[in-house]
């Protein structure tokens, strides 16, 4: 038998052998020949019985290896039809869930592999148009005719330079909240005073833009959250509704709170969300028909909301037809 050859088997053989070798000798002197015989019988019954279920095990043992191993090398998954009671098909079990749990994680991992990489792409993409814009635009206001023609191209670099900056600091924020760097503290945060926040970076662009700012927030409302990062959520669906409404239009932002959570509603007079649209509003980089942004500030906005353990949803308004955004932080935690 193969089994002959581990010397650990060989050494407990020995063992039991020189056991029942000593219980047989003793049974001789202490009962006679016939006890003698039997004892060594029994002895040679057991060594043989224990050296077969030890062969047994090893080739179990054997053939579990060459499984694992293709498994390593061959990529396919350990076989549950044969699995009996023992201590090997309790070893082989686990296996069979550890390489499970393996083969989840390599999937998951090439899926985030090929999300990186389109992410990088969009990321590449979404720099480069800009940064186009502004290499022509360099020789343009170096060879401008006139102080009102270099002052138009200048203020055009500008919002280029603008654009390209906000660009960069929300995927580095994006980055902070994949890699659960972000520290959210635990506050009390006045609504009223977080929505002037959230407004007062865009009250200049509103104005540009012809488009009003409506707000109504329930005096004294507040949640426990993080003021800065909810101001930062705030202010880019703000931004993403100025974008999409004519001038003439408005923006409302309404607040309320009751036992179970402070409610913050943002609306607008745009044309709402194409149906197509709303599944994917909140995905990174989409960009629907029409939008001006890069596809990035809703993702962070939700991003920054759940990391304080609130929710936001998008919807179309029933009353003016355009977006409607509808933020939600739990004042109690069930």
């Amino acid at each position: 038998m193969s089994v002959l050859r581990n010397r650990s088997f060989a050494v407990e053989l020995a063992l039991m052998a020189g056991a029942l070798g000593a219980a047989a000798a003793l049974a001789f002197a202490l009962a006679g020949p016939g006890a003698g015989i039997a004892a060594l019988c029994s002895l040679a019954i057991a060594c043989g019985l224990f050296a077969l279920f030890t062969e047994r095990r090893h080739r179990e043992i054997a053939r579990l290896a060459e499984e694992v191993d293709a498994v390593l090398h061959g990529g396919r998954r350990i076989d549950f039809s044969d699995y009996r009671e023992g201590d090997v098909a309790v070893l082989k079990n686990e296996l069979a869930k550890m390489t499970a749990a393996l083969f989840g994680a390599t999937e998951r991992l090439g899926q985030e592999k090929s999300a990186l990489a389109d992410a990088l792409a969009d990321v590449s993409h979404q720099i480069r148009t800009p940064l186009t814009a502004i290499g022509l635009l360099v020789p343009a206001i170096e060879e401008a005719e006139s102080e009102a023609e270099r002052t138009r191209a200048l203020r055009e670099l500008e919002v280029l330079v603008e654009r390209v900056g906000w660009l960069v600091t929300t995927l580095l924020k994006l980055a902070k909240a994949d890699a659960g760097a972000i520290r959210v503290q635990a506050a009390s945060v006045d609504v009223e005073r977080l929505v002037r926040d959230a407004m007062a970076p865009l009250a200049g662009a509103f104005d540009l833009r012809g488009v009003a700012c409506e707000v109504d927030v329930e005096p004294g409302a507040s949640f426990t959250g993080d003021a800065a990062w909810s101001a930062e959520a705030l202010g880019n669906v703000l931004k993403n509704c100025l974008e999409h409404t004519p001038a003439g239009g408005v923006v409302r932002v309404s607040a309320s709170e009751d036992a179970v959570a402070l409610r913050l509603r943002v609306t607008d007079t745009g044309p709402g969300i194409a149906p197509e649209d709303l599944p994917r509003l909140f995905e990174r980089f989409y960009r629907g028909a029409g939008s001006e942004g890069f596809g990035i500030g809703l993702s962070l906005a939700r991003s920054l909301v759940v990391a304080q353990g609130g929710t936001l949803r998008a919807s179309n308004d029933r009353a003016t037809g355009g977006a409607r955004f509808d933020f939600a932080f739990p004042k109690v935690v069930v």
